[in-house]
């Protein structure tokens, strides 16, 4: 196996420089989580996930991240595989080592994040990009169409519903079109006409079953296909992800909060062993405040996984 000539000293730098990033991102992470305790019907929670979905600057970070990601793990991989084909015979019998337990996990607990993040992302982040259904909210000021408001006014002012005016349209149209020989055109009027109609029917679905926020901004609890309909029919609404409710509604479930549990433990042993090492391998270390560096490594570690479990366990229990 041929592989670029990079230093090992060089490969370690770069996952340790990376792996420093991500561990700061991990308590960014930890911290908004905190918001869905508040008991504000989502307020906050949803305003900090609509800037962080509509923000540009917030967009080109997420995209540096998802990268950074993305070369930790090509980085750690290579140095692990390197390091393999520089000792392919392994010692007959191993001898006590005075390394930390958890840097001979590293490699291991590493593989079982990607494959929890993979999971987690399947969860949240693939319903935004539609790639997996999820639960949705619009803006009601986004669904304020005036091709539709004329139709309500109209259908108003002829004591009939919206749907009995399209019927009363359709049939005049289908006479004129017989006179006139321009069906195709007529019949994509009528399309649009009835699209709009099932974007008045969400809305009063909504009214009658009370969708809304606390501060009646937003329509919530679409489905994917309600959040399709919006977007072709009213590209605009650009419908987002209701990750507030989506968050609530996933952690009420026992199963799955056991599991994102073990997933903070194996993220626990990653973060103790990843604090101090980066230090170690960026030259940041020395005897005198080794100690303190690996202390205050245990208590980052601690203090961002009892952050993501404490949302987990709280949200599970109604708080």
């Amino acid at each position: 196996m041929n592989l670029p000539k990079i230093h090992s000293i060089s490969k370690k730098i770069c996952v340790a420089l990376l792996g420093g990033f991500l561990l700061i991102f991990l308590l960014f992470h930890a911290s908004a989580n905190l918001l869905v305790l508040r008991h504000d019907d989502g307020a906050w929670y949803s305003a900090f996930c609509h800037f962080m979905g509509s923000n540009y600057i917030v967009k080109v970070f997420e995209v540096i991240l998802f990268g950074f990601i993305a070369l930790h793990i090509l980085f750690t991989a290579w140095l692990w595989v390197t390091n393999r084909l520089a000792r392919p015979v392994r010692y007959h019998q191993p001898g006590k080592s005075k390394t930390h337990p958890g840097s001979k996990l590293m490699m291991w607990t590493g593989i079982l994040i990607f494959v929890c993040l993979v999971l987690h992302l399947s969860d949240f982040y693939f319903a935004k990009l539609g790639w997996v259904k999820g639960e949705y909210m619009v803006k009601v000021e986004k669904l304020q169409d005036e091709e539709m408001m004329q139709m309500i006014q109209m259908a108003n002012q002829m004591n009939m519903t919206p749907e009995d005016l399209i019927n009363q349209i359709e049939a005049t149209a289908s006479e004129y079109t017989e006179e006139n020989n321009d069906a195709a055109e007529t019949e994509q009027y009528i399309a649009d006409l009835r699209d709009k109609l099932a974007v008045m029917n969400l809305m009063q679905k909504a009214y009658e079953e009370g969708n809304f926020s606390d501060d009646r901004q937003w329509i919530r609890h679409l489905t994917y296909d309600d959040r399709q309909l919006l977007r072709n029919v009213l590209p605009e609404s650009d419908p987002e992800p209701d990750f507030y409710y989506m968050v609530r509604e996933k952690f009420s479930h026992g199963y799955i909060a056991i599991m994102y549990l073990i997933f903070f433990v194996i993220v626990f042993i990653h973060m103790r062993h990843a604090f101090p090492s980066a230090f170690q391998t960026l030259g940041l270390n020395n005897y005198k405040y080794a100690k303190a560096i690996d202390i205050l490594g245990q208590i980052y570690a601690w203090v961002v996984c009892l952050m993501f479990a404490a949302t987990v366990i709280l949200v599970y229990l109604g708080l």
